[in-house]
């Protein structure tokens, strides 16, 4: 019997696409050991805007999550997902950084580092590679799918092979706002296929209603493991649902491996947190919909979360449409990088800047520093308007920026000093130095509090 892997992402990125990231560990806690065993080839629970959404707003330490999670799931691989250089953040880091990051992922529980370039510039994920598998880990390499004039078959054959030469255990099609057609599909996992001796996977979303379709047609070609979501948190910006992937595949004769009646007990487990985030307003129903309009604008399911609570914020939300007109515009400008993180949050920062201030008249620093080369290559040719803008005279940036980059390990030790407790601290502080700094000091005050209670206690006991 053919065979079909899954990968469940409703502890990751069907969050993140429908709710910012802004589920507490707490909230899935309970439903951790179904999710064990109900067949997953692997559970996608860390990694993307996991390790901001905990510093920032969940006041939870990313990396004690990601032990609660290991010590329960022990039956089912645990995923991530690994920006290349600039891993969970939004800049470049050293080669140091770099290094010990990727060995405390392994440590504290990932077996599977799915690691990607926003602008598919593999320079970017060579150091983040070598060491998952000099740590253990297996190792996807993911190509950002993307709609351009300069992105075509031939360039995401040539990122499989570079992939390849690096000795990814898999490849996977990132196709990160659900804009890959059903034929598109089928001819870029045959290509594939065809170039490389390794599995392929892929990462659609549902976005604009083309998700299942596109699965399918994937599968028919060679494709052997998906990315699903639970059916309450699938749909929209989401990922297509698990359970009826299963059923779909299961009737054309694939073994999926999924327990049936554990994916029912999980999907009424979230059912319950789902309303409430619909009754909170965590969860919008504008991100819940088919988008068909993404087949223009190419917006991934995080993007548009993010630009729908950037313009609520500034009570701004009837320009949305305009923005949305805006972010191909700036994306042309840029040499038609992918919409993924951080290229997506840089484009739709600058979309909305020209709509609300006019065109360029504010460039962010992430933009400035892009047009600069620290980002690496830019897929196309940045415009020249732009170019003066920002470089004046300055020559851009033609190797690999972190060549540049001093290493900093050592350097943040000493500037955090005993707040940090492990190596993880230190990182977490070099990725958010203001988040963790703050996560700390809190940390280290429930412990007093604690403390007290406790000497308290025990004083009125005796």
């Amino acid at each position: 019997m053919k065979q079909i892997k899954f990968t469940e992402t409703v502890l990751r990125d069907a969050n993140q696409s429908l709710i910012a990231t802004r589920m507490p560990f707490d909230e899935f806690a309970g439903i951790l050991s179904t999710l064990n065993k109900a067949g997953y080839a692997s559970l996608e629970c860390w990694g993307g805007a996991t390790f901001d959404a905990c510093l920032r707003y969940l006041h939870e330490d990313p990396w004690e999550r990601l032990r609660k999670i290991n010590a329960v799931c022990r039956d089912t691989k645990l995923q991530m997902l690994l920006r290349g250089q600039n891993l969970l953040g939004y800049k470049h880091y050293p080669d140091d950084v770099v290094r010990l990051f990727v060995k405390k992922c392994v440590e504290n529980g990932i077996d599977v580092i799915r690691v990607f370039d926003a602008l598919n510039d593999v320079r970017n994920t060579e150091t983040a590679i070598r060491a998952a598998l000099d740590a253990g880990a297996e190792v996807q390499g993911a190509i950002c799918y993307t709609i351009s004039p300069i992105h075509d078959l031939d360039s995401f054959v040539k990122t499989a092979k570079e992939y390849a030469a690096l000795g990814v255990q898999s490849v996977c099609i990132k196709d990160m706002a659900g804009i890959m057609t059903p034929k598109a599909a089928f001819e870029t996992v045959k290509a594939i296929r065809e170039a490389v001796d390794l599995p392929v996977v892929l990462h659609t979303h549902s976005t604009t209603g083309l998700g299942f379709m596109t699965l399918l047609k994937a599968v028919e070609a060679g494709c052997t493991q998906i990315d699903t979501a639970i059916s309450c948190f699938s749909g929209g910006t989401s990922q297509p649902a698990t359970e009826t992937m299963d059923y779909v595949l299961r009737e054309y004769g694939y073994d999926t491996g999924l327990d049936q009646k554990l994916l029912m007990k999980i999907n009424r487990y979230f059912k319950s947190y789902r309303e409430q985030c619909l009754k909170d307003g965590l969860l919008n129903p504008v991100v819940m919909g088919t988008a068909t309009d993404a087949l223009i604008y190419q917006i991934p399911g995080g993007m548009l979360s993010n630009l729908v609570a950037q313009l609520t914020a500034q009570g701004a939300l009837d320009r949305l449409d305009d923005v949305l007109k805006e972010v191909p515009r700036v994306r042309k400008d840029l040499g038609y990088p992918p919409l993924v993180t951080p290229m997506s949050q840089m484009v739709g920062v600058q979309a909305t800047s020209n709509v609300l201030n006019g065109r360029y008249d504010l460039i962010s620093t992430e933009i400035k520093n892009y047009v600069r080369g620290e980002y690496g290559r830019a897929p196309g040719k940045v415009s020249d308007e732009l170019k003066k803008l920002v470089l004046d005279e300055e020559k851009p940036i033609e190797c690999r920026y972190a060549d540049l980059l001093e290493p900093q390990v050592e350097k943040a030790r000493q500037e955090i000093g005993p707040l940090a407790e492990s190596d993880e601290d230190v990182l977490s502080y070099i990725a958010f130095p203001t988040l963790a700094e703050n996560y700390f000091k809190e940390r280290a005050a429930r412990r007093k509090r604690t403390y007290r209670y406790t000497i308290k206690a025990i004083g009125e006991e005796v």
